[in-house]
């Protein structure tokens, strides 16, 4: 644990003095200045860090950073839960100690075959402490999360959902719980999940995290098509959304430093949209952006080693992008793209 902080520091270190594309030296999910302390106390069996970390969050309402943040220590509390147990023996009725409770118990049971049983015991439970937390939205992005595991109703989702919203409404986290939830009802519905995410990413401030809630769908669109063993082009006005969710992505990395750990996930997750809709040298320009930070999420969904992955499309990435033609003016207008990595490569 402490050798992968003290490998973080050093990376941030050498991003900070060297040019964006020597990011050989890749971590993973690598945690941020704020998280790494909480997260090093936490594997000394120690609280105290956590709790100030999100009692931060909560007080500043820096729901994003709540949210990321509340994941990673529930994460990390899959395997070492002593801290989290002697947080709550101290304090049973700490808002932030019971969130990042709520959390890991909805992961733990998440992988579980009796998912949908287990969710549904403790959905009330889950909503509970999210009605009591006041105007907090990361709970109610837990209760949602738990709705929909437990294959929960319309109805019922969209009485939680409306919690989550008035409570702001446009927080990323709730918004990505919505959209799967929509996605999983209604497999087939790519054009409806972009209806949502567009619209959501539209009536947001410039700089929310849920203006990248497009790119979410044009995930989801891709690994549904996957799952449905879809074969060839998707339909042209289908390709001209998802094109046009990668170019908001784009915009949006682009308002952050290059090797920043905050923007990791936003430009993975775009890398991976880009190969898929075989903007190559696009991808290649995020892949450099996102320099040392590898993070698990979107190539865990295809593999149990996700930094293998995203090494793998790297070099994939590079290499046709090194055996593409000159660019002749034709192909995608805003990528100039010329190589191809095949469907089982990305």
């Amino acid at each position: 644990m402490l050798r992968a902080f003290l490998r973080t520091a050093a990376a941030r270190a050498r991003a900070r003095s060297t040019r964006p594309d020597q990011d050989d030296d890749v971590l993973l999910d690598a945690p941020d200045d704020r998280l790494a302390p909480a997260l090093l106390a936490a594997a000394r069996g120690e609280h105290t860090p956590a709790a100030g970390l999100l009692t931060g969050t909560r007080q500043r309402a820096e729901w994003e950073h709540r949210d990321r943040y509340t994941t990673r220590l529930a994460a990390f509390s899959r395997s070492r839960s002593e801290w989290l147990d002697a947080w709550r023996i101290t304090d049973p009725q700490d808002p932030d100690a019971l969130l990042v409770a709520a959390r890991l118990a909805v992961t733990r049971h998440w992988d579980s075959p009796d998912r949908a049983l287990l969710l549904r015991q403790i959905v009330p439970a889950v909503t509970a402490a999210a009605e009591a937390a006041g105007p907090d939205p990361v709970p109610w992005r837990t209760a949602l999360d738990a709705a929909r595991g437990a294959g929960a109703g319309h109805a019922e989702f969209e009485r939680l959902w409306g919690q989550a919203v008035r409570r702001s409404p446009h927080h990323y986290g709730c918004h990505v719980a919505a959209l799967e939830y929509l996605a999983a009802a209604s497999p087939g519905a790519h054009r409806e999940c972009l209806d949502f995410a567009e619209t959501a990413a539209q009536d947001a401030p410039e700089d929310a995290l849920v203006r990248a809630l497009p790119l979410r769908a044009a995930f989801t669109c891709l690994r549904a098509a996957d799952a449905g063993s879809a074969t060839g082009a998707p339909p042209r006005d289908l390709r001209v959304r998802l094109d046009a969710a990668a170019d908001r992505a784009v915009a949006l990395s682009a308002a952050h430093p290059t090797a920043d750990p905050w923007a990791a996930e936003l430009r993975n997750l775009l890398a991976y949209v880009l190969v898929r809709l075989d903007r190559l040298a696009d991808a290649a320009e995020q892949l450099r952006l996102t320099g040392p930070y590898v993070t698990s999420f979107p190539w865990d969904r295809e593999t149990d080693d996700p930094l293998g992955r995203f090494l793998q499309v790297r070099a994939d990435v590079r290499a046709g992008v090194a055996a593409a033609p000159p660019r002749t003016g034709s192909g995608h207008p805003r990528s100039g793209r010329g190589g191809r990595v095949g469907r089982d490569d990305h």
